[in-house]
């Protein structure tokens, strides 16, 4: 029997994700990571839709299809030393994708601006061959557009949308000046925490539950104040702290409390949308650093 003739063998390479996909991709994960997490006082997961009855699970997982390409987008930006005024446009864009898959539902509208930064300033990183460091993604979003975001900070004290009136009227910090500062909670408080409740061998979601709670602890979310008043806030803040005081996600019984947390706020219709955001943040950045 002859030899079966020898084709040539054709390999077609496959591509190697480059840097700024690479932190899309992270940034995706790290929204799946915070909506997976339960229970979660007043918030969205798998398991029941918190205080909201406009969304859903499957809500959330519709917007994040819609902002798989926004995210790496922003890194590209970042790393080619776009201004701000590219950033805004790029948030614009995802914004109106993720109107349209949701319905006009409002998913992931803070995350886009606080998730799309942290990529813009990691590909601004990665352009110049630094190390994805956290002490160093802060400094690559100060020096990128750090003027930029105060002057908007200071636009936007003047807006009539329900978190800047909340925080007029209450002396709040809203989520651009904790942009214009480059996120202190999250730099300062919410990632030190997960960072040190995994060294301490908590699981990843007892990690993600304590960082969580980091984040209600100080976060000035101006969505509480527009729903609860300024007493709501502070008593979701404080409520936040006993739970750390207690042992927090590493407690015996830290699952319990936090379900019973959320009974509470699913009836007070109380949603600590902010938190939710800075977990995520937390969850990219640690991530990417690794």
């Amino acid at each position: 029997m002859s030899a079966l003739p020898r084709l040539p063998l054709r390999i077609t390479p496959v591509e190697r994700p480059d840097d700024a996909l690479i932190l899309g991709r992270a940034a995706t994960v790290a929204l799946h990571d915070e909506l997976a997490l339960a229970p979660k006082p007043g918030l969205v997961s798998f398991v029941d839709s918190g205080s909201h009855t406009d969304m859903d699970a499957s809500t959330f997982l519709r917007s994040l299809f819609s902002l798989r390409r926004a995210f790496p987008a922003f890194a590209r930006l970042g790393a080619a030393g776009a201004p701000f005024a590219a950033l805004e446009q790029e948030g614009l864009a995802a914004e109106a994708r993720m109107l349209r898959a949701t319905g006009g539902i409002n998913t992931h509208r803070g995350a886009i601006f606080t998730l799309g930064l942290l990529c813009a300033a990691a590909g601004r990183l990665r352009a110049r061959g630094q190390a994805l460091r956290p002490e160093g993604v802060r400094e690559s979003l100060r020096q990128g557009w750090g003027e930029a975001l105060a002057a908007r900070a200071e636009r936007a004290a003047g807006a009539m949308s329900n978190g800047a009136i909340a925080a007029r009227r209450h002396g709040l910090r809203g989520a651009g000046i904790e942009a214009a500062e480059a996120f202190p909670a999250l730099f300062e408080v919410v990632h030190p925490a997960l960072e040190a409740a995994l060294a301490r061998g908590l699981g990843a979601e007892r990690a993600r539950l304590q960082a969580l709670f980091a984040a209600m602890a100080v976060l000035d979310d101006t969505n509480l104040a527009h729903r609860a008043g300024l007493a709501g806030l502070r008593d979701v803040q404080q409520r936040a702290r006993d739970f750390l005081a207690a042992g927090g996600a590493a407690a015996p019984e830290a699952i319990e409390r936090a379900q019973a947390l959320h009974r509470d706020f699913v009836a007070r219709r109380l949603s600590p949308g902010g938190a939710a955001d800075m977990l995520a943040a937390a969850c990219w950045l640690h991530r990417v650093s690794r």
